[in-house]
């Protein structure tokens, strides 16, 4: 992990280094661009991916093109709204998750079943990124993606601790895509959708038992004060991961100088996906330890526990099958399985 963060750090002071050596691009600008998501400025995306890789675009293009990022959804709207946000051009740019708006992309859902992905965030990310420039052009064809994610194995949080299938029966659990629901419904829990921003009001006034969420958001929604069991499924494949997508509106995108496209393509498509990776990485390392430092239980259930669940969430990714028959679901789905062990450390 140190290895990562060197990496990362000397990756970011030599682009930065080398923006700061190339002259300014020919064109008139500055365009500015604004980049709207969900979350708080606290949170590890926006502080730690967006705000460094927006003053990489404005460095590389000589300050010809800037992003001016709105959090917490500040241009307006909700969370499920921003895919529409970006075709419409009511935004020029989103950060959000395909598994907000249930159903309407199918094909993705196919990284978010359970028991598929792997373990780590720089693994998932680029094999998201791999897989959906590859295999999803045409569902995601009314935006411009700059950059799909899938974040590192998602744990279970809740306020007892959690070791076997008994143990989630009936706990009324938040999740964030239709196939996490789906998963969490196989076990015996009872699954609530809601966008990540709710889940704190719902976990106080007692909607919600805990949540599935990955490490790097747990305490931008102070999961690690409102819950104290912490509980991850061993090895790999993990139980869940959600998809992300950084996406453009395609009219913004087009009248771009190409000067300015360029810089934007250089700086996102898959060096993007590794850096989030990376940062998805570092805030899993530190946070387990936030909450460790803070009394918190954090554990794994065992081997064969695992084995139950992965047997008992299987007609999950059956019925996934079910619906895709005609629209390529095998092939799609071992493009997935091939992605995610191509890219599995």
């Amino acid at each position: 992990m140190l290895h990562r963060r060197n990496l990362l750090r000397h990756g970011a002071g030599l682009a930065a280094g080398l923006a700061f050596a190339r002259p300014a691009l020919a064109w008139p600008g500055p365009v500015t661009l604004r980049l709207h998501h969900f979350l708080p400025a606290v949170s590890n995306i926006h502080r730690n991916v967006l705000v460094p890789w927006s003053r990489q675009i404005e460095q590389a293009s000589g300050g010809n093109l800037r992003i001016r990022i709105f959090p917490s959804m500040q241009l307006g709207g909700a969370p499920q709204q921003l895919y529409d946000q970006a075709r419409d051009g009511v935004a020029d740019i989103v950060w959000t998750l395909p598994g907000y708006t249930a159903g309407r992309f199918p094909r993705i859902e196919v990284m978010e079943l359970p028991f598929i992905a792997n373990k780590g965030g720089v693994e998932n990310a680029s094999a998201c990124h791999d897989f959906a420039a590859s295999s999803l052009g045409d569902e995601f064809s009314e935006v411009q993606p700059l950059v799909f994610w899938a974040h590192d194995g998602g744990l279970i949080h809740t306020r007892k601790p959690v070791s076997n299938l008994e143990d989630l029966r009936g706990l009324k659990l938040r999740f964030p895509t239709r196939q996490s629901g789906e998963a969490l419904r196989a076990l015996g829990a009872a699954p609530i959708g809601m966008p990540l921003p709710q889940v704190p009001e719902a976990l106080s006034q007692g909607v919600l038992d805990g949540a599935v969420v990955p490490w790097e958001v747990v305490p931008t929604v102070k999961l690690h004060e409102l819950l104290h069991s912490h509980t991850a499924v061993p090895g790999r494949p993990t139980l869940y991961t959600s998809t992300n997508i950084l996406a453009m509106n395609k009219n913004r995108y087009s009248q771009l100088p190409a000067e300015l496209r360029q810089v934007l393509d250089t700086h996102s498509g898959t060096p993007l996906a590794e850096k989030i990776g990376m940062s998805l990485d570092d805030q899993a390392t530190q946070n387990a330890e936030l909450v460790r430092r803070r009394g918190n239980t954090v554990s794994e259930i065992s081997a064969d526990e695992a084995a139950r669940w992965r047997q008992a969430t299987a007609p999950v990714a059956e019925a996934w099958l079910s619906r895709m028959k005609h629209d390529g679901g095998e092939a799609l789905l071992a493009a997935a399985r091939a992605s995610f062990a191509r890219h599995a450390a």
